[in-house]
């Protein structure tokens, strides 16, 4: 299958440098977002803004990085644009995190116009996408993967092919659900080793070198919380719309988490941190500060 031209839609903190790097190893690339400033910097960094089914009309393989299921579905039925096609096949990768039901349902949809569908959700945050190193977990047949390979390895460093529609989907939501238990977990150990008398930069060191590491550990706690930036791109927003998602999940195929389901609440019902704070903050632990309780 030939790609020229990709079209990203949502070109926020992941969907913006997405678009750039499609850019820079040779696509012509051309974007939607409803920001007029997300646009602006996207024209400032060579991609063209276009009306939204104008560009579902132009492209040859669609890029979606959208916060939610129904905003995906909402694109892709604009009405006279992409489900009309009959001039090509056209590749659509959602590297958005939704439910797996609605990404069959999709992929359902799509396919009985002549075209493809990939759940392709993906982590590595706004750092991998902009160096091209994110990890993709991908759900779909090995045609639609294979027709979009180019596009894909463009953007990814590391490509799981999980299995047939919806299954990326599954895996992105039990990886997020691990990182929100990890995110509480290792504030909450953190604090206890400082109030029995030892640093945190001490602790980080040894759970580092130890067993008790994780990703949360050993890169979010030193480089977005023990420097008090709190800025690594992730809503508290969006990490509870996963979350939320996961216990969907998990009473859909009937299975009952009590860990799971304690995170899960941790993470809805508080609501001393806002949707829009960064998901680390989640973490309960500020440097200098002591926290009681």
């Amino acid at each position: 299958m030939s790609i020229k031209r990709v079209g990203v839609i949502g070109l926020g903190n992941m969907g913006l440098p997405m678009a750039v790097i499609l850019a820079r190893k040779g696509f012509e690339v051309v974007g939607f977002d409803l920001s007029a400033a997300r646009c602006k910097l996207a024209s400032d960094q060579n991609i063209t803004p276009l009306p939204l089914d104008v560009l579902l009309r132009s492209v040859d393989v669609v890029v979606l990085s959208l916060p939610f299921a129904r905003d995906v579905e909402a694109v892709l039925k604009t009405p006279h644009a992409l489900l009309d096609r009959r001039d090509r096949r056209v590749i659509v990768v959602d590297t958005s995190t939704a439910d797996p039901t609605t990404s069959r349902r999709l992929q359902k949809l799509l396919n009985a116009a002549g075209h493809g569908h990939l759940d392709a959700p993906v982590s590595g945050g706004p750092a991998g996408a902009s160096d091209g190193t994110l990890t993709m977990m991908i759900g779909g047949t090995d045609q639609d993967l294979a027709d979009a390979r180019p596009v894909i390895e463009a953007v990814a460093g590391k490509v799981i092919h999980v299995g047939p529609s919806g299954a990326g989907n599954v895996a992105k939501l039990v990886n997020n659900m691990l990182i929100a238990a990890h995110m509480v977990t290792t504030g909450e150990a953190i604090r206890l080793g400082e109030a029995a008398g030892v640093s945190a930069e001490a602790l980080l060191q040894v759970v580092n070198a130890a067993t008790g590491r994780s990703a949360i550990s050993e890169n979010h706690f030193p480089k977005f919380i023990m420097s008090n930036r709190f800025d690594s791109g992730f809503s508290t927003g969006l990490m509870r719309k996963d979350v939320g998602l996961a216990a969907d999940l998990a009473k859909e195929v009937g299975l009952e988490l009590p860990l799971s389901r304690q995170v899960a609440r941790l993470w809805l019902e508080d609501q001393t941190v806002a949707d829009a704070e960064d998901f680390t903050v989640m973490a309960g632990y500020r440097p200098g500060v002591a926290i009681v309780g």
